[in-house]
């Protein structure tokens, strides 16, 4: 029964979510934008230097990956905003007493965030092709990268709910939130090879889990090498699995 109840709170919010989605799309249009820059002004004014090696592939579609899985995490390390808006009006107290587990509050919050993310990306794809971009046109790879998308989204959702649990204002959970994106985007593969930083900075990419992410996508959607692919999709799973693990454990302290 407990199991039953469990999977039909992961499905109610899965279901929110889209309810939320089809009432206000401000939010996803509005967070487009700054991708969309990246890829018009950053993107095409870079492709112009020709020191930075990307394998033959124009530098606009090198990043395009790193974009997309940018605006994707920008929507999921943010999701734990509503968690902090829910404790303070007493929302989440209420949901709370549902006989769900912890673990299927968050994995369903974080599937949920998962959703949005990906309808966030579908927006920036179309933009990105008119951009110029060319990706490789087969539809498994595709949609193998977009699962990725949706995995590593549901793991930093996870990554925020835990944030969450810690913060007692939404003002302080923004100042963490835009702590932790812009370093993390910045110490991965998404703009340049790891083998252009520091050894510092390197190791920092190691354990970076949007590295593994960038590598999977980059490799599906643009370069087509897609060797190292099986063990990117790996270590997103381990970060998810543990990510969600100590999510869930932190949980109970929002309420407290």
């Amino acid at each position: 029964m407990a199991f039953n109840d469990s999977l039909r709170e992961m499905f109610a919010m899965i279901e929110l979510e889209m309810r939320r989605l089809r009432h206000d799309r401000t939010e996803i249009y509005t967070r487009a934008v700054q991708p969309i820059l990246w890829l018009a002004v950053y993107g095409t004014v870079m492709s112009h230097v020709r020191d930075i090696p990307t394998n033959g592939i124009p530098y606009i579609d090198y990043i395009t990956p790193g974009v997309l899985l940018q605006s994707t995490i920008f929507v999921s390390v943010f999701y734990g905003l509503t968690i902090v808006w829910e404790r303070e009006t007493g929302i989440l107290k209420r949901l709370l007493v549902a006989p769900a587990s912890r673990y299927a509050t968050v994995i369903g919050r974080a599937i949920a965030s998962g959703v949005r993310a990906v309808v966030q990306a579908l927006i920036i794809f179309p933009v990105a092709i008119l951009l110029g971009v060319k990706f490789i046109p087969n539809p498994l790879y595709i949609l193998a990268a977009f699962l990725m998308l949706f995995m590593i989204s549901g793991g930093f959702a996870a990554l925020s709910i835990f944030v969450a649990s810690l913060m007692k204002t939404r003002e302080r959970f923004m100042g963490i939130g835009q702590a932790m994106i812009m370093p993390l985007f910045f110490a991965s593969n998404a703009l340049y090879p790891i083998s252009l930083m520091p050894p510092f900075l390197q190791s920092i990419a190691f354990v970076n889990p949007l590295t593994y992410a960038v590598d999977a996508v980059r490799g599906l959607m643009i370069s087509g090498n897609v060797a190292n692919v099986p063990a990117d999709f790996v270590a997103v799973i381990v970060f998810d699995i543990l990510i969600f693990t100590v999510a869930s454990i932190s949980f109970r302290k929002i309420i407290e």
